[in-house]
């Protein structure tokens, strides 16, 4: 052997260890394709509830031939769908990315605004704007433009650095139904497709494109979305072969513009004002997500080259099932079944087109759920529904306004988990805002259903308890966007009014239940493992950038999952 110069034979063996312990994802290349699939209130324990009848390709081929993290939470308290999906992306809490909820009262606009909303990028499809008297989905009613835009995301996703690090070669791309799973996941620098249900359509903003790529115009006119009309969702299978087979008419369960309680759940004319929206409560809403992302793969050549290429996938439906039916359904034990179909058409045409050993697929959630009250009940535990109502009138809020000298309002709403207290109150020179906050959280944890009121002025202090749930809701604190109290709901309770429509189950809390999801990893030379030492979502964005070789996203607070480097 040459003579060694400069390092020693000690720190040189040291050096080829660690390399021959990288294993065969680290060894390789990296990918030409990274898939990163979210699965919208996906609890980390569904993808193995019904393993034993799910297919070869899909849910089965992540957990048996991949690294699967049976024991993944995330670390912030407000587990919604914009949150959850901004951490994946960033590997940051929302006190760095900013996204502290679906909705949040911005002070300065005076009103409840929507997420991505941005007037300065409108959709370029004329009509595909939210229809606020068919949409089942609050959240995005709120909004008072049509535009959309990733701009009030603080810090940046994976897919952004993918970018920098190759001068803008990367292809970037998110795709889901909600406007907010797509925007997300397609960061600052990627390009973002969603589905119009007033439209029928995938759309996008002008952030994105001057006009429509026409892969995208020809997708649409194939109207694939239109010829599920007629039609209704059918079992899979045969019904007694389903776990909850004997459960298909729940009285806890809505009955939505004749969807109905029991299978089969008709969708309706194509022409009906409701049928996008019941198509999107309904496994075809995911089939038609897989079938554009399949068409993007192709068109824009993602995995053509060397260079590594980024797709963000996110499938709804199982949220949308989830709010009606609860995760312990058999609309919800059906829709993930065929989801495992969707998921194994997908990976196989990824196969084809860009092979499985050159693409790296990480699959995880937003957020997980809690069960239906009505469903717990029957089993003889605790649950229940938190009504909503006008905060500002209930008693201890008049005598609180009575002991501070407040005239008018004092709580000017709630969004989310935040209550909002009047610019009147919070500007008054003679009130002490923190014992003004203070007194409040102590009157509001007497209200039924509520667990802890948290004052914001105490998380601005850090002067809260130490303990994981505390962390989340500290985790959750954005200065600018958060509200004057954070409110946490009793384990298994929660406000279950969208507007007037009553459903069975809303996540958004910060236990166990609901920070519960999966991270899978597989294809580019994985082996299998299973892994149950906690870990967290944060860690997702940081272990693909360490992959990719890419600087770590701005705000990133997680590890590196080392078990996909091979070590």
């Amino acid at each position: 052997m040459a003579q060694l110069t400069g390092i020693s034979r000690t720190a040189c063996a040291l050096f080829i260890g660690t390399a021959a312990l990288a294993g065969p994802a680290f060894a390789q290349s990296k990918p030409r394709l990274i898939l990163q699939i979210t699965v919208d209130q996906l609890r980390g324990d569904l993808p193995t509830r019904y393993l034993d009848r799910l297919g070869a390709g899909g849910f089965r081929y992540l957990l048996e031939g991949g690294i699967h993290y049976n024991n993944a939470h995330h670390t912030h308290a407000n587990t919604e769908t914009i949150v959850g999906h901004t951490t994946l992306a960033t590997g940051a809490t929302p006190a760095a990315h900013g996204m502290i909820g679906n909705l949040w009262f911005d002070r300065a606009a005076g009103r409840t605004v929507y997420n991505i909303e941005d007037p300065d990028y409108s959709i370029l499809t004329s009509g595909a704007d939210v229809d606020a008297s068919t949409e089942i989905d609050p959240t995005q009613r709120a909004a008072k433009s049509d535009g959309r835009s990733p701009r009030t995301i603080l810090t940046s996703t994976f897919g952004d650095e993918l970018s920098v690090e190759t001068n803008g070669k990367a292809k970037v791309f998110g795709v889901s139904i909600k406007d907010r799973g797509a925007v997300s996941m397609a960061g600052h620098t990627g390009k973002a497709f969603w589905f119009s249900k007033s439209a029928g359509q995938f759309v996008t903003s002008s952030y994105y494109y001057d006009s429509y790529p026409s892969w995208v115009d020809t997708w649409n006119a194939k109207a694939l979305p239109q010829s599920f009309g007629g039609q209704s969702w059918e079992l899979l299978n045969p019904i007694d072969t389903y776990m909850f087979g004997e459960n298909d008419d729940q009285e806890w369960e809505p009955d939505f513009a004749g969807f109905g309680r029991t299978f089969p759940h008709p969708l309706g004319a194509a022409e009906d004002k409701y049928f996008t929206t019941l198509l999107t409560l309904s496994p075809p809403g995911d089939r038609i997500t897989a079938d554009f992302a399949k068409t993007l793969i192709d068109a824009e050549g993602l995995g053509d080259d060397e260079i590594p290429d980024f797709l963000g996938v996110s499938f709804s439906v199982t949220d949308y099932v989830g709010h009606f039916f609860g995760p312990s359904s058999l609309e919800a034990e059906d829709n993930l079944m065929q989801l495992d179909r969707t998921l194994a058409d997908l990976f196989a045409f990824v196969d084809a087109e860009i092979g499985l050993e050159n693409t790296l697929i990480v699959l995880s959630a937003d957020h997980g759920a809690p069960e239906a009250p009505g469903y717990l009940s029957s089993l003889g535990m605790m649950g229940g529904y938190v009504a909503p109502g006008d905060w500002d009138t209930a008693p201890a809020v008049a005598r609180l306004k009575q002991r501070f000298g407040i005239d008018g309002t004092l709580i000017e709403g709630y969004d989310h988990p935040y209550l909002f207290l009047s610019e009147a109150a919070r500007s008054a020179p003679d009130i002490d805002q923190a014992a003004l906050e203070t007194a409040i959280a102590q009157e509001l944890v007497a209200f039924e259903g509520v667990a802890y009121a948290v004052p914001s002025s105490r998380l601005r202090e850090g002067s809260v308890p130490d303990n994981a749930l505390m962390r989340a809701v500290l985790n959750n604190y954005h200065p600018d966007r958060s509200g004057d109290i954070y409110l946490v709901f009793q384990p298994e309770w929660f406000i279950n009014d969208m507007d007037g429509l009553s459903v069975s189950v809303t996540h958004g809390s910060p236990w166990r239940y609901d920070t519960f999801v999966p991270i899978l990893f597989a294809g580019f030379g994985i082996e299998p493992e299973i892994v149950s030492r906690r870990v967290h979502t944060v860690d997702v964005a940081l272990t693909l950038a360490t992959i990719a070789g890419t600087r770590p996203p701005s705000g990133a607070a997680g590890e590196v999952l080392l078990e996909v480097l091979g070590q």
